[in-house]
C-alpha cells in the first residue's frame, strides 16, 4: 500500500469516528432519561428566574413546602424558537409572577423536571411540547 492510500484511509476513519461521536452526543442531549415520563406532577409558586437561552429555556420557581419555607424547582423547556412558534415571548414568564406548572418529574427526586404546561395568574395556559397529559396528570 502506498503512503498516500494509507493517509486517505486514516482520514476517512477519523472523519467517520468524528461523525459517529457527534451524532451520539446529539442523541444523548435529546434524551428524556432524566425524567420520569410515566408521571406528571403539578406545583404552584412564584417565578424566581427565567433563562431564555439555547438550547433549552429554564424556569426556576419557588414553591412553598408543607412545613414552611420554599423549594426552588427547575423546569426545562423547549428551545426559544420552538416556544416562539407557540406564542411565547421572552417576557411571557417573568420573575415575580405566580405560576402553576405541570411537569414530568426528575427521576432522581430533585425538585423540577420537564415542563409540560404552565398556567399564568390570568388563566392563560402555556404549552411547551414536553408531552401530553398522562398518568398522574391533570
Amino acid at each position: 500500500m502506498s503512503k498516500r492510500f494509507t493517509r486517505a484511509c486514516g482520514r476517512a476513519i477519523l472523519a467517520a469516528a468524528l461523525v459517529c461521536g457527534a451524532s451520539s452526543a446529539v442523541l444523548a442531549h435529546h434524551s428524556f432519561a432524566a425524567f420520569d415520563m410515566t408521571q406528571q406532577k403539578t406545583v404552584s409558586g412564584v417565578v424566581k428566574k427565567v433563562e431564555w437561552t439555547n438550547p433549552h429555556i429554564w424556569v426556576y420557581m419557588d414553591v412553598p413546602k408543607d412545613g414552611g419555607g420554599t423549594d426552588t424547582y427547575a423546569f426545562e423547556g423547549m428551545t426559544p424558537n420552538f416556544l416562539a412558534r407557540r406564542g411565547w415571548e421572552r417576557t411571557t414568564v417573568q420573575a415575580g409572577m405566580k405560576f402553576t406548572v405541570t411537569f414530568r418529574p426528575m427521576r432522581d427526586g430533585k425538585p423540577g423536571g420537564m415542563f409540560v404546561t404552565g398556567t399564568l395568574e390570568n388563566g392563560k395556559v402555556l404549552t411547551s411540547g414536553g408531552g401530553q397529559p398522562g398518568p398522574g396528570g391533570q
